[in-house]
């Protein structure tokens, strides 16, 4: 049978019908093994397990691709914006300019915070970590818009999808100005979604800050990239707490809490610290060494990629991107840079890292790109939060849609005691 798969378990045969998808891997669809046979299949990590269907993103890890609703992540990086990848992903194709002109606003009308909300900054110790931050503030929009949390009302979920995307730069902004004792800024709607964003961060009352478009241009690319990226840790984490029937603004805080982790949305942070830590790349042979070294916990981070075994398609843009956001400060002869562009070339071309097909990934470049930026390591991952909110906001809405989508409920291989029964406290 060409569309289908048999396997033989306990003297007993099988049959699992093939799913295609349109491009990249098919699947076998295991769902009625158990009931069928009383066994779960075994899968760490879920590394070769598809828990759903999706048409919004597709990674090819082999061959470095990486597309958005079909259109590869180079073309709209270079041509896009990051509102337009916004509309692309949450409704499958990219607007028109009639459509555009109708969305933005949309989302402009929804910037501001609840004056209540800001309150709940004022709780936290003022060296509190940005991203402790940003999982309270969008948990606690529930307690704030009941108009928008009943899942069952598309209405209500429209809202709710508009909200997240234009609230997530204010919250964002608060948590960074919060961090550094300014005043909070209140959003401009005469400003784009980018360049309004660099506003709440970077303005202050005494004096008027001018948004270089080079900065914002590359901050809104950086969103493009970093918007979705198929199923995910965090991703799976949104779409878990959402088969509960949780509301859209609690699923978002549990694909923040996931993404702080180091090994997700932390790993900028780290490449960043690792290339300070290298220091000049003179050093980078001892560093190279030790990464070769089964002996020493050191990891180079920022190459190699769960996915990826190939060149990371964002890493190309966001060394372009680096370059242009240093050429446009000034910034001639930063260490970093030169650090992280030797690396790149020893790495690429070392048989090691060749075998073991680490490339840079994205994490590697943007570390450098977001410190010229202004940002400080603490306001790393709260950017790729702001930015991948909209791929979960869409991955959410298109688990809520589905009509086959059941809560999630993993298995696992008990390896507990067996049954045995309780002893009475004086007889142990």
């Amino acid at each position: 049978m060409n569309d289908a798969a048999k396997l033989i378990y306990d003297g007993k045969e099988y049959v699992f019908p093939i799913k295609r998808g349109s491009v990249g891997p098919s699947v076998l669809d295991i769902s009625r093994f158990f009931q069928e046979s009383g066994a779960f299949t075994y899968d760490p990590g879920f590394t070769s397990t598809a828990s759903c269907e999706s048409s919004l993103t597709f990674i090819d890890g082999d061959k470095g691709v990486l597309l958005y609703r079909g259109y590869p992540i180079e073309q709209l990086a270079e041509h896009g914006d990051f509102l337009e990848t916004c509309f692309l992903l949450l409704y499958g194709d990219l607007p028109t300019l009639k459509q555009k002109n109708e969305f933005v606003p949309l989302i402009t009308r929804h910037t501001m915070l609840h004056e209540q909300l800001i309150r709940f900054y004022q709780g936290f110790r003022r060296d509190a970590h940005p991203m402790s931050i940003m999982v309270a503030v969008v948990g606690a929009l529930s307690a704030f818009y009941h108009d928008s949390i009943d899942i069952n009302d598309p209405k209500q979920r429209v809202l709710a999808t508009l909200r997240l995307i234009a609230k997530m730069p204010t919250i964002a902004a608060t948590a960074y100005k919060y961090s550094v004792g300014h005043p909070y800024v209140y959003p401009r709607n005469d400003l784009d979604y980018t360049s309004n964003f660099l506003h709440m961060c970077f303005s202050v009352p005494c004096e008027p800050y001018d948004i270089n478009p080079v900065l914002s241009r590359a901050l809104d690319r950086i969103f493009i990239l970093h918007a979705d990226h198929e199923q995910n840790a965090s991703t799976s984490t949104v779409r878990l707490a959402g088969s509960s029937g949780a509301n859209p603004f609690a699923c978002i805080a549990a694909g923040i809490a996931c993404l702080w982790g180091p090994a997700h949305g932390g790993a900028n942070e780290a490449a960043l610290r690792m290339l300070q830590q290298i220091g000049t790349p003179d050093r980078i042979p001892e560093f190279i060494k030790r990464a070769k070294d089964p002996n020493d916990n050191f990891r180079l981070m920022g190459f190699g990629h769960r996915v990826y075994k190939n060149y990371d398609p964002r890493a190309r843009i966001m060394q372009q991107t680096a370059h242009e956001v240093l050429n446009e400060l000034g910034v001639r002869d930063d260490p970093l840079m030169a650090v992280a562009m030797e690396l790149e070339h020893i790495a690429l071309n070392d048989e090691y890292f060749i075998q073991k097909r680490l490339y840079p990934n994205v994490d590697f470049y943007s570390g450098i790109t977001l410190r010229a930026l202004g940002f400080p390591l603490s306001m790393f991952t709260v950017l790729f939060a702001l930015a991948r909110s909209i791929g979960w906001i869409a991955q959410w809405k298109e688990m809520i849609e589905d009509p086959r989508q059941k809560i999630g409920r993993p298995r696992q291989l008990y390896t507990g005691a067996a049954p045995r029964d309780y002893i009475p406290l004086e007889q142990r």
